[in-house]
């Protein structure tokens, strides 16, 4: 199967995670077709000073690969600056955020995996 990126919807969510501003969600793969494994796999696009929130994972896990831009990523409490390249993992009962600081929109991969 091949998923045209042509054939992929963009959305847009409003203060996702109770964060500031705007995300920009592309599916690379719906959760249906991830089946069971996962409940997420979305190309993400934040602009500068956008957000999303802090949150907690209960039953499942997530990583971010960072693809270009810059951001600041709470990894539980701990705070860092994320930069293309980069991978973030957040495991079952931890938490965190991601914000775009910078003028460059910042562009990662999130996948949703259940535990």
């Amino acid at each position: 199967m091949v998923i045209r990126s042509d054939e992929r919807p963009v959305s847009v969510k409003e203060h996702m995670r109770d964060g500031a501003g705007q995300v920009k969600m592309c599916p690379i793969m719906s959760a249906g077709q991830l089946r069971s494994a996962g409940k997420l796999f979305n190309t993400v696009t934040l602009e500068k000073g956008c957000e999303v929130g802090y949150h907690m994972h209960v039953g499942d896990c997530e990583a971010y690969l960072f693809l270009s831009g810059e951001g600041e990523l709470n990894d539980n409490g701990t705070v860092t600056t994320v930069r293309a390249g980069d991978v973030s993992f957040t495991e079952d009962g931890e938490g965190h955020s991601l914000k775009n600081n910078c003028d460059e929109p910042l562009v990662f991969i999130a996948l949703v995996l259940n535990r």
